[in-house]
């Protein structure tokens, strides 16, 4: 079993560089947005720059699937956290107990569902609807996760001539 990457040798400067990048774009976005009170659903974000900068010319990484990827996730994860609360519910007995849970689990389903339907699958989406589903608490929460994935994009968009996979 080997510890390092074979390609890691050769190519040990790209590396470097473009983790330093990912940190860079990612930094600059959260700066801007001030995430930090959204740091459960900004994980994904992470996610994302992982895959972006360590795959820059994969299907997963393109535009299409970050952005409509992040576009399915928040989608589902706001309509669940909404459904999650739907008043008649709350006389079910499971949905009385466990709704969030529930619904939470409903919109990771949902959404890869979705995702892999309409050909947008980016796995950190999934995340986000969870993490909406269980506590979407004001719209600013969506402009957070929609400036950060599209600055992500756009960062990584304008880097990617310089980009190699590492993966």
């Amino acid at each position: 079993m080997r510890f390092l990457d074979p390609k890691f040798k050769d190519n040990a400067g790209k590396y470097f560089a473009q983790c330093t990048l990912a940190a860079l774009v990612l930094f600059v976005v959260l700066q801007l947005l001030e995430a930090s009170a959204n740091a459960a659903i900004i994980g994904a974000l992470g996610a994302s720059s992982f895959i972006a900068f360590t795959m820059p010319h994969a299907n997963v990484s393109r535009p299409r699937y970050l952005l409509g990827g992040y576009a399915v996730g928040l989608t589902v994860g706001v309509a669940c956290f909404y459904a999650g609360r739907w008043a008649p519910l709350e006389n079910v007995p499971l949905f009385r107990e466990s709704g969030a849970e529930v619904f939470a689990a409903l919109a990771v389903g949902i959404s890869i569902l979705c995702m892999t339907i309409t050909n947008l699958e980016h796995p950190p989406a999934a995340g986000v609807a969870l993490g909406l589903a269980l506590n979407f608490n004001m719209p600013r929460t969506l402009i957070v996760i929609v400036v950060g994935i599209v600055g992500l994009t756009i960062g990584k968009t304008l880097l990617k001539p310089l980009l190699i996979d590492l993966l």
